[in-house]
């Protein structure tokens, strides 16, 4: 009890030091649109010369607050239906501007690129980001975690081009308004522009420029100013997609055609609140998931990749200190999905948006009956709302609430409320988070503690990191729709890095850190821990990376458990040390990726963990990227040797039409899966996908089968009223 009054005596100081005064905020006039923008990446139109403009960037790095090593000069013009801005980079060697992709959503982080934040709500807590490299390759994300992370699985309808001269390159990018969601009560956004160029490895922001904030935190941002009164129009999006497949199950089965529609239909409730209808929902165009390799008893953690459930997701996230090593509330692959298999979905509804300072977000499922490994499932429906409202300028208040079982178990549901304290101006100008939360779930096969709570509080800057995590899970907190890979344990985590930039001539920035987790059950009873350590971790001036760690660890095992086929790790305490070397090779070179050897004792044996990515850009039209995992264990109860392998080919005409394949082999299911997908942008409105799959299994006398053949079209368009 001692214990907790001292915690809550510190989150008041807190609070009450980080309460400062507001600063003024830069900003922007836009210009208005008055004739058509062709979206070609040249700013030659009367409106490009006239709209007013921002040139004053900083650095962020190498130096804060420094003098950039070329001019950036921003434009942006709005009518009532598009946003349009345009972005002059001037640079001296164009010969030298760092560009591979073209892909979108490619990881353009380590290329030349510029970048957009808009808070089209002026909360200071969500926002769009828009990116662009010096090849017009897109990407977009919604702001995550307030500003210190980004979701980048989400996809909006939006174009961009540009152009390269020998003083720089530009770019032009068209945001329709039917896209977002924004407040119409306002006439000014929270605005603000990143560029990276990366042979130098600089970074320069227009407003927020600070190492300690992320470019995300959209409180920080500048002002976007003189903005029109928007029109979307009826607010009505229809898009049908057509499906054609061809199907085999196995060597000598018979080719199966099927044929299919499905309908996704939205329509505005207003400017910042939407509904959406999905019937027959069709996921073809989604990648395969990447395979993983799994050396612990817990369940493996794999991401939402459907746009259908991306869409708004940012909405559903609830609990600061929670996430997949603890307990996810909501974890939509628990949708549609089972053990790996798609399970129909017949139709959906969701809203999601903003009311005022409330964001709000509600789910409605109803799927069709389906059979796994002979037993029959029933169709089920299912739900989940999520309310969060703004409070304290930085900070939330916020409930969750799901109902239905995917596998048709009667009585699911679950509850919870959360709070986050947040503030970008504690002592000033650092950033500093607190929050807590909890939940309970029922189930009518659920009958002790069902319920889970924790807090989290949190100090990330960029010279000093320091956080502290706590979680209870119940050992029957079991929901259905969320993701908890252990139940009836207590979590501490404490964590400490320190980020110093010495002035030496070949680093960066060195991290100094330090992660300690502690588990035991309710009972008392210790069940895992890990003292991670990095007394090396240095980004050099190149771009490059090397990183040595030591790591403690153990595992009191009170079940046996099957780590690999035919090994079982015994009950029993076990304590090993680990060990880490890593280096990683700088994006901005045509060859780069990461090295990794994990090595040391494990179970009383043995176990070196090699892991390889490699990236190979010959051109800009064609690039290879390898995956690769070894494991090669010797313990007491049995040796093993674990190897996963995967190789993407990805061809890349241009930013609207790609060619993508993935191959994939592990030892341990002995499955070799082709994944290879044609996907062809032809209107920011409208796409076609062509997808091949295809495994085959290596059975135990080194025999190829074929397992499963499928070859797929998807066309699908969007009619906006």
């Amino acid at each position: 009890m001692n214990r907790l009054k001292l915690l809550f005596g510190a989150f008041i100081i807190f609070i009450s030091t980080g309460r400062g005064q507001e600063t003024s905020r830069p900003s922007l006039v836009a210009g208005q649109i008055r004739e058509p923008i062709q979206i070609d990446g040249v700013l030659s139109e009367t409106d490009w010369e006239t709209a007013p403009i921002l040139d004053n960037f900083l650095t962020t790095v190498p130096e804060e607050r420094g003098q950039p090593s070329a001019r950036t000069v921003v434009r942006v013009l709005a009518d009532e239906r598009f946003i349009v801005i345009g972005v002059d980079c001037q640079d001296q060697r164009p010969e030298d501007i760092v560009r591979f992709s073209k892909l979108r959503d490619a990881n353009i982080r380590e290329e030349d690129h510029v970048k957009i934040v808009l808070d089209t709500f002026l909360d200071g807590q969500s926002g769009y980001i828009l990116a662009v490299n010096a090849h017009g390759a897109r990407y977009d994300a919604l702001v995550s975690n307030r500003g210190e992370s980004e979701n980048e699985d989400w996809d909006a309808i939006w174009n961009a081009r540009v152009a390269v001269y020998d003083t720089g390159w530009t770019v032009e990018i068209i945001l329709p308004i039917q896209s977002i969601y924004f407040n119409k009560n306002i006439d000014q956004w929270g605005f603000n522009v990143e560029r990276r160029i990366q042979r130098n490895q600089e970074t320069i922001r227009w407003a927020n420029v600070q190492r300690d904030q992320f470019f995300g935190q959209t409180s920080r941002a500048g002002l976007l100013t003189n903005l029109p009164r928007f029109n979307y129009g009826l607010g009505l999006n229809v898009r049908p997609s057509l499906v054609g497949s061809l199907n085999k199950n196995g060597a000598g089965a018979a080719t199966v055609s099927d044929f299919e529609t499905s309908l996704d239909a939205s329509q505005r409730l207003g400017p910042n609140l939407l509904a959406t209808l999905t019937v027959n929902t069709d996921f073809a165009e989604t990648e395969v998931d990447t395979r993983q390799t799994n050396l612990t008893r817990f369940p493996l953690f794999f991401p939402e990749k459907r746009t259908f459930f991306l869409e708004g997701s940012d909405i559903f996230e609830f609990g600061f200190g929670t996430g997949n090593s603890t307990v996810l509330p909501f974890f939509s692959r628990r949708i549609g999905l089972f053990q790996g298999n798609l399970v129909p979905i017949i139709a959906g509804g969701k809203i999601n948006g903003r009311i005022g300072r409330t964001a709000i977000g509600g789910l409605g499922i109803r799927t069709n009956s389906f059979v796994s490994e002979g037993v029959n499932y029933d169709a089920a429906n299912i739900g989940v709302m999520r309310v969060r409202h703004n409070i304290l300028g930085e900070s939330s208040i916020g409930m969750i609430s799901s109902f239905g079982d995917p596998l048709g178990r009667d009585g699911s549901w679950m509850s919870g409320f959360d709070f986050t304290y947040q503030t970008t101006r504690f002592a000033g100008d650092k950033n500093f988070i607190a929050g807590a939360w909890g939940l309970y779930t029922d189930r009518e096969d659920l009958t002790e503690d069902r319920s889970a709570f924790g807090f989290k509080i949190d100090y990330p800057n960029d010279k000093w990191d320091l956080s502290l995590t706590y979680s209870r899970i119940g050992e029957q907190f079991d929901p259905s729709l969320g993701f908890v890979p252990r139940k009836g344990v207590t979590n501490t985590r404490v964590g400490a890095i320190y980020a110093p930039r010495p002035k030496w001539p070949w680093v960066r920035q060195m991290f100094h850190q330090f992660f300690l987790t502690y588990i035991k059950n309710i009972q008392g009873d210790w069940q895992s821990y890990s003292v991670f350590t990095a007394p090396i971790n240095w980004r050099l001036e190149s771009g490059d990376r090397i990183e040595a760690n030591v790591r403690p660890a153990g595992e009191n095992i009170v079940e046996p458990f099957e780590i690999a086929d035919g090994v079982t790790i015994p009950v029993g305490k076990y304590n090993f040390m680990r060990y880490r070397l890593e280096a990683e090779f700088a994006a901005k070179r045509r060859l780069n990726g990461q090295a990794t050897w994990w090595f040391g004792s494990f179970y009383g044996g043995t176990l070196d963990e090699f892991q390889l990515r490699l990236n190979w850009i010959p051109t800009s039209l064609l690039a290879f990227e390898f995956s690769g995992v070894r494991n090669v264990a010797r313990l007491p109860f049995g040796d093993f040797d674990q190897n996963l392998a995967g190789m993407r080919v990805r061809f890349n005409v241009n930013s609207d039409l790609q060619l993508n394949s993935y191959i994939q082999y592990d030892t341990d299911s002995r499955i070799l899966g082709l994944n290879a997908r044609v996907h062809w942008i032809f209107s920011p409105l409208g796409d076609v996908f062509l997808v091949f799959n295809h495994n085959t299994l290596n059975d135990l006398n080194d025999r190829w089968t074929s397992q499963n053949e499928q070859i797929l079209l998807k066309v699908r368009y969007n009619f906006r009223l």
